[in-house]
């Protein structure tokens, strides 16, 4: 699982069937302490209602998508599983 920031909403005119009616969002992994790292993908919004700004866990294992969206032949690697609101980082 991977912490991100919503970064923009994907719109396309023509979408794989296993896409259409659901939200596609761009998105920017980052730290715990909320720096960004590395390069930002697009995830699949399942039921989240995430938008544009908001911290995000995203599961990126496609197998495990597949499993949440139930169907083995969706095409997708990441899928937004629910929005974060409080991250704290401390003394272990």
């Amino acid at each position: 699982m991977n912490l991100c920031r919503v970064l923009g909403t994907v719109v396309c005119t023509e979408k794989h069937p296993v896409f259409v009616g659901r939200k596609l969002l761009v998105v920017q992994p980052v730290s715990e302490r909320l720096e960004a790292l590395g390069t930002s993908f697009i995830a699949i919004d399942h039921s989240s209602g995430a938008g544009e700004g908001d911290l995000v866990l995203v599961l990126g294992e496609g197998n495990g998508v597949r499993q949440i969206l139930e169907d083995k032949t969706a095409p997708v690697r990441h899928c937004i599983v629910g929005v974060v609101d409080q991250v704290s980082v401390g003394a272990a």
